[in-house]
Parts: C-alpha cells; sequence; structure tokens
C-alpha cells in the first residue's frame, strides 16, 4: 500500500513540476504515474550500475557526479516513455534536484509517528 502511495506522489511531483518548469512536459496523468514507476525503476537497476562505474569521478568531484547521474537517469527516462520530454541535460538536472526536494516534503508525510 505505501508502495503505491509513494508512487502516486512521485506522480503529482512530476506533474507539478512538468507545469512549473518551461521545458518539461507531460502528456497525461497517466504518463506522469509511468514515469515514477520507470524512474523507480530506473534508479533501482541502472544508478547503482553507472555509480560503480563512475566512482573515480565521483570521489574526485567530491560527489556532486551524482547529480549528473540523476539528470542522465532522467533523460533515459524521456527516451523510453513518449508522452514525457525534457529539453537538454541543464533542464534534467534541474528536474531532479526539484523532484528530490519535492518528494521528500511529499513522503514525510507518510511517515508514521513513533
Amino acid at each position: 500500500m505505501k508502495l503505491i502511495l509513494r508512487i502516486l506522489l512521485s506522480a503529482l511531483a512530476v506533474v507539478v513540476l512538468a507545469n512549473i518548469l518551461p521545458n518539461v512536459s507531460v502528456d497525461s496523468y497517466v504518463t506522469a504515474i509511468i514515469v515514477a514507476v520507470v524512474l523507480s525503476l530506473l534508479n533501482f537497476i541502472v544508478k547503482p550500475i553507472l555509480v560503480i562505474l563512475t566512482l573515480p569521478v565521483t570521489i574526485i568531484t567530491f560527489g556532486l557526479f551524482l547529480l549528473i547521474i540523476n539528470a542522465i537517469i532522467i533523460l533515459l527516462a524521456d527516451n523510453l516513455i513518449d508522452g514525457f520530454n525534457v529539453d537538454g541535460l541543464g533542464w534534467a538536472l534541474l528536474f531532479s534536484l526539484l523532484l528530490s526536494l519535492l518528494q521528500s516534503v511529499l513522503f514525510s508525510l507518510l511517515k508514521e509517528d513513533k
């Protein structure tokens, strides 16, 4: 149940950012849900491989290259999904940063008090 809520909140964040950022577009809410699922899968499967392959560059840049890896994941999702469009690496980087920020705010709403 919590996984479905996280995917729906991620889709909401994608829709909000697509409406705010001028060079990011999502065709529909269903496409936003597909984007959320694909981003989750890419972060689970592809991102660890990219992190291992680029470990020396990541160490030299004190971890800042991870931001570029996140932007590459966004651009890969852009290539895989027809109704999702991000124009360029800079917009993917900004989208990635804002998506992470918005997801952390939305996911904090799901946390239960202990």
